[in-house]
């Protein structure tokens, strides 16, 4: 998939997405509603009341806006696990049009800043703004942590894997993650346990590839 560069201020401008939340504003070439928060484009009368049409529907359909939010992101998550990056994109805009407070709206950003427009630093952000918002998913920490080891920040992703092994024990693909983490950082016996974890939590199908190559380079028995 392509990389498209984002587009920063030379001065970063930061946009309060909710009260009490600032993000840079970072724009891609990219179509507004694949894009996180919808490209931060001024929106016209119309569009604004397209958009309370849309929640208010998708409210009514689901019987609250807790419902709504739960389903629109719910949608979302599929299509990141399937490959499908921009139809998550739009996705997580509704979500963020209905809840824009929720962990989740910037988690999913961070995802697709980072997997749609390879902006390492866009998902950065929003991952460390998701930590801080209400009701997080379990896999928040595991995703975090391994972003920051394909950012290439194996001492930073270590203290970010062994939290998300305490608050999701179950969590096979954080262990995984983790066992590379501790391999990155010198500690192929550490690496060897939490291999041995993650082999017994059912690791995903995307995980196991991983999960046997950490194996083979710690040298686990």
């Amino acid at each position: 998939m392509a990389t498209l560069a984002p587009t920063v201020a030379a001065t970063a401008e930061t946009v309060e997405v909710v009260p009490g939340v600032q993000v840079t504003k970072r724009t891609y070439s990219a179509p507004i509603n694949e894009q996180p928060f919808f490209g931060f484009a001024a929106k016209n009368s119309e569009e604004k009341a397209a958009d309370d049409k849309f929640v208010d529907a998708i409210v009514g359909a689901t019987g609250s806006r807790e419902k709504a939010f739960e389903e629109a992101t719910k949608r979302a998550w599929i299509a990141i696990n399937a490959g499908r990056i921009r139809e998550a994109a739009l996705r997580f805009n509704q979500a963020f049009l209905v809840s824009p407070e929720q962990s989740s709206v910037y988690h999913g950003f961070a995802v697709i800043a980072q997997a749609r427009f390879n902006d390492l630093d866009a998902a950065d952000e929003l991952f460390r703004i998701a930590l801080k918002q209400p009701h997080p998913v379990k896999a928040l920490h595991a995703d975090y942590g391994r972003f920051l080891l394909i950012a290439k920040r194996p001492r930073d992703a270590l203290s970010v894997l062994e939290q998300a092994v305490k608050e999701a024990p179950d969590f096979g693909d954080a262990w995984t993650n983790l066992a590379w983490a501790r391999f990155q950082n010198g500690d192929p016996v550490a690496a060897c346990t939490a291999a041995e974890e993650a082999a017994k939590h059912r690791p995903s199908n995307n995980s196991m590839g991983d999960l046997t190559a950490v194996r083979n380079v710690a040298q686990c028995k």
